[in-house]
């Protein structure tokens, strides 16, 4: 068998254990066997442990992500919505397992995983940026990133403990956030602006007046 498919049969068959036992080897052990798999198998398959089988989960989310958005006609859609869309596909693709993901944020929280989480966190958001069309290469490849980590973030937060139907409240929430964050966007880009002419003028005026004589 594929490592990969190796991988996505035990994480499926220990989603459902993780709601019980937490994301621990107990979990992975079970959901080998329920994958019709041997004990073991959960340990080859991630041999390093849970937090190997956490970040998967994440990746798993992002390709689940990007797979279902793809299939959606995003196109003649504003970059506003593009994002939306791509941040409630991420949260419906894991919806069945919303337990998981609360004791994945938990075991993430703990001092040793703070890599691990920050480099699943920058997958997802990059991740989401390029599902809705984004190409930028420049400053902006950045700062897009690092405002949707945040609106992300309290996001899923919110999403755990929303009761709404259908989770009608979150996307409501995440609509006010993106907005949010496009307002501050076209903020950002007046003053970078501001700040490029700025510095052009200081360095057309330094050409122009004459060095200070030393003493």
């Amino acid at each position: 068998m594929e490592t990969a498919d190796l991988r996505e049969r035990v994480l499926l068959g220990m989603l459902p254990h993780v709601s019980f036992d937490g994301w621990s080897e107990r979990s992975l052990r079970a959901g080998a066997l329920d994958a019709g798999l041997a004990t073991e198998d959960g340990l080859r398959a991630f041999p390093t442990g849970t937090l190997e089988a956490v970040e998967y989960f994440c990746d798993f989310g992002d390709r689940r992500m990007a797979e279902e958005l793809a299939k959606r006609d995003a196109a003649g859609l504003r970059v506003r919505e593009r994002i939306a869309a791509a941040v409630r596909c991420r949260l419906e693709v894991v919806a069945d397992h919303r337990e998981a993901v609360r004791r994945a944020l938990s075991f993430m929280a703990l001092p040793q995983n703070a890599g691990t989480a920050s480099r699943c966190a920058y997958r997802t958001v990059n991740a989401m940026w390029y599902a809705a069309g984004d190409t930028s290469t420049d400053f902006n490849f950045y700062s897009k990133r690092a405002l949707l980590a945040g609106v992300y973030a309290t996001t899923v937060l919110y999403w755990l403990t929303d009761g709404s139907p259908e989770n009608a409240d979150t996307w409501a929430f995440l609509d006010r956030r993106i907005a949010g964050i496009m307002t501050f966007g076209k903020f950002q880009g007046r003053l970078t602006k501001a700040l490029s002419d700025a510095g052009g003028r200081l360095v057309s005026l330094s050409r122009r007046c004459p060095p200070l004589s030393g003493r």
